[in-house]
């Protein structure tokens, strides 16, 4: 489904000016299965955006429609379906469990989806290179570590959009690009999208529309 912006303007942002092309306070259509690179400096909006679009915050004028309906009149139930069926998310903080292993923080989610086998979730783990961290605590991981596991959790469900707040910042490009070819292959399969926030750092990476806010 189609993500649709109509005057969307945060209202901590509100006494800032913006650029004309920016995304705040203009129209602007995500369709289904975009790649949508959001470049801005820091205190611009960056997260605020990704936090919009997956409901944790509302405090905004203007409307954000997905499909036809707007955020704004979503009920319990109309969230609960967004969040299992249309949108998966990498939050900047990760917000992942630190007491528990990289296998357990993955099968905390899987488990309720039951979108991957075990061996699937191994075999990703091994491609972005944690499989000798597969029973060490999350705690114990580095940033970008943590980041690379929060980026397979994150496709253990279905989705129409993926949305991941600088999930790269702690990466090297190598393993960037390695988490960036996993995430192509999951959207391809959904016939999904991405919605990746940036300071502009990654150049490598190819995308459909660059949006500036």
């Amino acid at each position: 489904m189609n993500i649709q912006f109509n005057q969307v303007l945060p209202v901590p942002l509100s006494s800032m000016s913006h650029v004309r092309d920016s995304l705040w306070n203009t129209s602007s259509v995500f369709n289904q299965g975009q790649k949508i690179m959001i470049e801005a400096q820091s205190g611009r909006g960056k997260s605020t955006l990704i936090h919009l679009l997956f409901g944790v915050r509302k405090d905004y004028h203007g409307e954000i429609t997905f499909g036809r309906k707007k955020l704004s009149e979503f009920n319990e139930s109309d969230w609960v379906d967004y969040r299992q069926h249309h949108v998966s998310i990498v939050f900047q903080d990760l917000q992942l469990f630190p007491f528990i292993t990289v296998l357990e923080n993955l099968k905390v989610k899987n488990n309720l989806t039951k979108h991957f086998t075990d061996d699937q979730l191994i075999e990703m783990l091994g491609r972005l290179g944690l499989l000798d961290k597969l029973h060490v605590l999350c705690g114990q991981l580095s940033m970008g570590q943590q980041q690379r596991v929060a980026i397979i959790r994150a496709l253990c469900q279905p989705f129409t959009w993926m949305l991941l707040d600088e999930p790269f910042s702690h990466l090297d490009e190598i393993n960037a690009s390695k988490c960036m070819e996993l995430i192509n292959e999951e959207c391809e399969k959904h016939s999904a999208g991405w919605i990746i926030t940036s300071l502009g750092l990654q150049t490598t990476f190819s995308y459909d529309k660059l949006i500036h806010i």
